[in-house]
């Protein structure tokens, strides 16, 4: 269930029968030649996908997240640590407010982490509400699959290149990329990361058969969905 498809009167409807509730995780940033947006679109539909049969709301995916590496990549915003987790908790405080219980967050950004440590310290403070943290790409069943297709897999490559985080007419280079130095980018600052990184592929090829990407999209709907059927406690 689409939140922007809804009105107050349905999701007060809702909240008679049940109490959760999905809310994506998302970032702006460079991902070489596919879409800034790759992490919002893919949270938020892997959500909308996992939760279609089952009717739970989902909320619209959080636009920006914590990626200060990419700062020098034109398009790239980063939020500091501090506003995302205030942002982040404000969300969850509106949410148990209105009734919601059960709260599923499907991340789809690497940097998001500190949601997942806010919603543990957040349950503490407020017994008799669930939260899960979801990294839905790396997720075990999930990754499996990816590792079983191409272990060499990474930030912006093949990976991440679905037909709906393509862009119209940009066409993906063919050779497989050197894995970057993690160590070495880890310690440097944005526009040494843009230098080392180059068009911002982490390594990998760009693009894999689409038949490879469905399959794992499919083990990522139903990894996503089984969080969503529970247990909750």
């Amino acid at each position: 269930m689409k939140v922007e498809a809804t009105n107050w009167q349905q999701l007060d409807d809702y909240l008679k029968t049940d109490d959760r509730a999905v809310v994506p995780l998302g970032s702006t940033e460079q991902h070489a030649f596919l879409s800034l947006s790759v992490d919002s679109i893919l949270s938020e539909r892997v959500a909308l996908e996992a939760a279609e049969p089952l009717g739970i709301p989902v909320f619209p995916a959080i636009p920006y997240g914590v990626t200060p590496y990419f700062l020098d990549y034109p398009g790239s915003i980063s939020l500091r640590v501090e506003t995302y987790v205030r942002l982040v908790r404000d969300i969850l405080d509106s949410l148990k407010a209105q009734g919601f219980r059960r709260i599923l967050l499907v991340n789809g950004h690497g940097g998001n982490q500190p949601a997942g440590s806010l919603a543990i310290e957040w349950m503490a403070d407020n017994p008799g509400v669930a939260v899960k943290f979801h990294n839905w790409w790396n997720a075990p069943k999930t990754f499996a699959k990816v590792q079983e297709i191409d272990p060499v897999a990474s930030h912006a490559s093949w990976m991440e290149n679905f037909p709906w985080t393509r862009l119209a007419g940009v066409v993906q280079p063919t050779q497989q990329k050197p894995m970057v130095d993690f160590a070495r980018m880890r310690v440097m600052d944005p526009k040494a990361v843009r230098k080392l990184l180059g068009d911002g592929n982490f390594g990998g090829y760009y693009e894999r058969p689409d038949e490879e990407m469905q399959a794992i999209w499919d083990v990522a709907v139903a990894e996503t969905r089984e969080l969503m059927e529970g247990p909750w406690s």
